[in-house]
């Protein structure tokens, strides 16, 4: 493109040096005439003033149309190619802008009626939802609405459709975007993007910015990670920090990988709330599946299929009744049956896990697990649980970090010590245990081997189990009842 340039205006300029010259060699004739004493008879002076005439008209009309005459003339090939390649990035570059320039809320019509298995969620929300009505009732004593919510939990629980619910409840603009809508392969897109999305909040508040799947911006930053994801992050962090809880504008964001999030996004400030959703228990499947079924006329047991899906989120119940629903129409019939919801059984797949329906043996073996666990650690524990709290001291002494690795163990030496046989249940709270022993070694120095921390550890665990068989027994009944533990 540059090369272009310099030659149109390396051309431009001969034209203009072909006419002055022109010009300045007819004045040099014509003055030469007039002062001369011979009178030239030789036709050639008139010849030479005619033809630097012309020279002179040539280069005038050259440079008039010099468009004109430059496309007349055949272009290399190769150089259009060139200069074209160079251009569409440019171009590519406008149609984004123009395209982020297009940021419009929706209006959501979703009430927290219309999603079941959420009250403790709803208790968490509800008093955004009246910050956002009522401002005033908490302006007055200073108190800000926080700037961010963070939901985590994984995949199907319902994250966009709760933050839907809350500007429903509110009644107030929503904007959805997802997080890698804003990752462009071009330097500086997402961030403007971004810039935007807030711009426009900002002149609707109150209004509620919703950004899907947080972590594919929101990832730690590192020295060789992506410079658009970090220009991107670096903008959000910064529009975050621009706002107070005053404008009506919140921030809810939702995530599977609360671990992969950079501290920045996290630390007070930004996302001050964390709402943590996981899979629904028992008594939530029913309501779910008594909110799915509403208004239809059903021939089977809710709560006996509530129990027969054990580790179902709820858009796997969704999908479940509607193929059940699909079922009951290519019968022929109006009632929704038994033999349906066996057919949709048979038909769907529920994520990479598969997850069937549990047979007692199973569900058996995974509450036994859990027991085990929840009496280590104390702390509320669901039937699906594939972890614990994170919450560590940060300055961790040995016995906190024993007491991590216990945590980690209880479940499988639990069920080795009652069912005389070990199970392989969740295998990433071994490698978190692993984990722990060999920082205790190689960085804090609190031990040897890390095989002998975790055979310590063992050791501990299979005598306090031991000794409290009957306790873990009655745990596990609860849980295989309501598929939760709390203490």
């Amino acid at each position: 493109m540059f090369q272009k340039l310099d030659s149109n205006n390396n051309n431009d300029k001969n034209l203009r040096f072909m006419m002055i010259s022109a010009s300045v060699l007819i004045g040099l004739f014509i003055y030469t005439s007039i002062k001369s004493d011979n009178v030239m008879q030789n036709g050639s002076y008139f010849v030479g003033i005619i033809f630097l005439i012309i020279l002179m008209v040539l280069a005038f009309y050259l440079n008039k149309y010099k468009e004109k005459v430059r496309a007349m003339i055949p272009a290399n090939k190769f150089q259009v190619e060139l200069d074209k390649a160079k251009d569409e990035p440019q171009k590519e570059m406008v149609t984004q802008t123009v395209q982020s320039s297009q940021i419009e809320p929706i209006v959501s019509h979703i009430k927290f009626s219309d999603i079941a298995g959420i009250e403790s969620i709803k208790e968490e929300l509800e008093e955004i939802v009246d910050f956002l009505n009522n401002p005033k009732k908490y302006t007055s004593f200073g108190v800000t609405l926080p700037k961010g919510v963070l939901l985590v939990g994984p995949p199907g629980v319902g994250k966009t459709l709760i933050a839907r619910a809350v500007a429903g409840e509110a009644d107030v603009p929503f904007f959805y975007q997802s997080g890698a809508s804003f990752v462009h392969i071009y330097v500086g897109m997402g961030a403007v993007r971004v810039k935007e999305l807030f711009q426009k909040a900002k002149s609707m508040a109150p209004a509620i910015i919703f950004i899907d799947e947080i972590d594919a911006v929101g990832k730690s930053r590192s020295g060789g990670s992506n410079d658009e994801r970090e220009a991107t992050l670096n903008e959000l962090l910064t529009q975050m920090d621009g706002f107070d809880g005053q404008n009506g504008v919140i921030v809810i964001a939702a995530t599977n990988k609360i671990e992969v999030l950079d501290e920045a996004l996290l630390r007070a400030g930004r996302f001050d709330r964390r709402v943590f959703l996981s899979l629904p228990s028992l008594a939530d499947r029913v309501k779910i599946l008594k909110l799915y079924t509403k208004n239809k006329n059903i021939v089977f047991d809710v709560e006996k299929l509530a129990l027969e899906t054990s580790g179902f989120n709820s858009a796997a119940l969704a999908t479940l009744i509607n193929e059940a629903l699909l079922n009951m129409i290519k019968r022929g019939d109006i009632s929704l049956m038994d033999e349906d919801i066996n057919s949709a059984k048979q038909k769907v797949q529920f994520g990479k896990k598969q997850l069937n329906i549990l047979c007692e043996t199973q569900k058996d073996v995974l509450a036994t697990y859990q027991a085990s666990k929840a009496f280590i650690i104390q702390k509320k524990v669901t039937l699906f649980d594939d972890g614990i709290s994170d919450e560590m001291c940060e300055y961790p002494s040995k016995s906190d970090l024993i007491a991590k690795i216990k945590g980690y163990l209880a479940g499988s030496v639990g069920v080795e010590m009652i069912k005389k046989e070990s199970y392989a249940v969740f295998p990433n709270e071994l490698l978190a245990a692993k984990e722990i022993a060999n920082d205790m070694v190689e960085k804090y120095g609190m031990g040897e081997e890390s095989s002998a921390i975790l055979e310590e550890a063992k050791g501990e665990l299979r005598i306090t189990i031991a000794s409290n068989i009957d306790e873990i027994e009655r745990l596990k009944a609860m849980m295989i009842k309501d598929e939760v533990i709390v203490f």
